[in-house]
């Protein structure tokens, strides 16, 4: 969204694989009473992500440790924050309880 990135390859490359892992992830939470028995949750999950590919390395984050019951505090780059505000603001608008998925900004002081 914000990296600089051509409109192009984020529509045709990036956009297929955050899909595809949100759909993966979404079983894990499905199957995770049958299949996953011996899981169980950590708590919160504290991410840092780069600014390289910001919403394809916070869905490899993310969605794992949501799918399994988990809280996450993201640290998005300084200068790849949208991408991981937009996810916020969706994770709201579908019904993601609040503090469940929490985004932090700022400076690189802060992690």
């Amino acid at each position: 969204l914000d990296n600089g990135k051509s409109i192009r390859e984020t529509r045709d490359a990036d956009t297929a694989v955050v899909i595809r892992h949100l759909y993966h992830h979404a079983g894990w939470a499905d199957l995770m009473g049958d299949e996953m028995a011996g899981w169980s949750s950590v708590g919160v999950i504290g991410a840092i992500v780069p600014w390289n590919f910001p919403l394809m390395l916070l869905v490899w984050k993310v969605a794992p440790a949501l799918a399994m019951g988990n809280t996450v505090v993201l640290k998005p780059a300084t200068y790849t924050r949208l991408s991981a505000l937009l996810f916020a603001e969706i994770c709201a608008e579908a019904g993601l309880p609040a503090g469940v998925f929490n985004v932090i900004t700022g400076g690189g002081a802060m992690g």
